[in-house]
């Protein structure tokens, strides 16, 4: 046991006092926070960048005033120089492209001759745009000529405004839901990436010991078992740190945030969740702060040590493989073939996660695979936000313990074997018959 704690505190030492690893631990969550501002700053320059679309009206039945300008389109009328004037100045011009709206009595024909001309593709929200002003007067000419009554179809439509509440009358908003997804893809993802980095880390530690033939030495006092363990846990503790640190970091931006943009936190995290949806209620007009009343309102904490049960318990089960897969090999190279078996069950639970959880997060697929644990870490973890029964997760926590006993105990004689083996390529018939030995 003593040796098993030096193994541990070496790795860990080794792992936390390097450079890169400090710098990386109090910048990543600010750079991620950059990421996504930078994000939304360029999505929001795409949508409101401004365009402008020329068109001929041979129809006549559209005015100027169907093609209103706004935020993120303006128009200019060439219909009285006819089509190919029209195109001759669009091209030349800094113009999207031109719209024809051809002539013809019948508006069906009409809506199917309608033609946009452009250089280059145009942008999504131009062509919706252009769609949905065609549409609506379209569709208001059609009406007329079936002798419709405008007004009093104006009238008989109805606005439905669906609220959110639960079963105790407690309101929510709508972009709840938003949010829940955002977090659940955001640990899933997180979980299936640093399984893969720490992961890489205890494999590339096995190789280099390997290589530089230091394991022979460390060997000669240490048991196999006790360094592949002391390896995994040593790698886990620095990473808990780093998860920590990090967490520590992010609830004080939160804090500095909230306190620049004027969110009582203290009413909200003590006064329990009707306060904070009184005071949602107040705050409707603002969605920043509707944001931050509404992610108060998650179940925040208990997700955040979800996220550190589950990446340590699949960080264990997946850094045992990658251990053995580095004990089997001499170099990097070779552990390209061992690879596509462990990264496939985290691909299938990102899949799964993206397509499934989503859409139905208590579903029979969503919860057969957060059970299953090569997957569990990640989907779990996405279904989490939507609220999971406890007996759930603790079944999925239970079996992931389980797998990991099993695959540490196979991942240890494959170790025990090809840590000392050089020189010769490894396949899979061979990591079998030294499982066997």
């Amino acid at each position: 046991m003593k040796k098993l704690k030096l193994i541990i505190q070496r790795e860990f030492f080794a792992k936390v006092r390097n450079r890169t690893f400090i710098v990386m631990t109090f910048l990543s969550p600010l750079l991620m926070i950059g990421m996504i501002a930078l994000v939304a700053f360029l999505t929001k320059s795409s949508i409101e960048k401004k365009s402008t679309v020329a068109y001929v009206d041979a129809s006549g039945i559209f005015d100027r005033s169907d093609f209103l300008e706004n935020k993120t389109i303006s128009f200019e009328n060439l219909s009285e120089i006819g089509l190919e004037k029209a195109k001759v100045i669009a091209r030349e011009s800094s113009h999207e492209g031109l719209l024809y709206i051809p002539d013809n009595e019948d508006i069906d024909l009409i809506a199917e001759g309608v033609q946009f001309f452009s250089e280059e593709s145009p942008s999504m929200i131009t062509i919706s745009a252009l769609e949905s002003v065609l549409d609506k007067k379209l569709e208001n000419e059609k009406m007329i000529k079936l002798d419709i009554d405008l007004d009093k179809l104006k009238e008989a439509r109805v606005d439905v405004d669906i609220k959110l509440s639960n079963f105790s009358g407690i309101k929510s908003s709508k972009m709840i839901n938003g949010i829940k997804i955002g977090i659940g893809m955001g640990a899933g993802y997180l979980i299936m990436m640093f399984i893969l980095i720490y992961g890489a880390m205890v494999m590339r530690s096995v190789i280099e010991e390997k290589t530089s033939r230091i394991i022979e030495v460390i060997i000669s006092s240490v048991k196999p078992f006790q360094l592949m363990l002391g390896k995994i846990l040593g790698t886990a503790a620095a990473g808990l740190t780093q998860f920590i640190i990090w967490g520590i970091l992010l609830v004080m931006i939160f804090l500095g945030s909230s306190y620049f943009l004027g969110v009582d936190l203290a009413s909200n995290g003590m006064g329990g969740q009707q306060m904070a949806m009184e005071q949602m209620n107040q705050m409707a007009n603002d969605e920043t702060q509707l944001i931050f009343t509404e992610l108060l309102n998650l179940p925040l904490v208990s997700t955040f040590i979800y996220f550190i049960l589950y990446f340590l318990l699949g960080y264990l089960l997946y850094s045992s493989l990658y251990a053995a897969i580095g004990a089997a090999v001499d170099n990097e190279t070779d552990t390209q073939q061992f690879m596509l078996p462990i990264m496939l069950p985290l691909m299938l639970g990102v899949y799964i996660g993206f397509a499934t959880v989503i859409n139905d997060p208590h579903g029979t697929v969503a919860t057969v695979f957060s059970m299953i644990p090569f997957t569990s870490p990640i989907v779990m973890l996405m279904r989490i936000p939507f609220g999971v029964p406890w007996w759930q997760i603790m079944i999925s926590l239970l079996l992931l313990m389980l797998t990991f006993l099993a695959v540490v105990w196979i991942a240890a004689k494959v170790y025990r074997v090809g840590i000392l083996m050089y020189g010769k390529k490894t396949n899979y018939k061979e990591l079998i018959k030294w499982i066997r030995y």
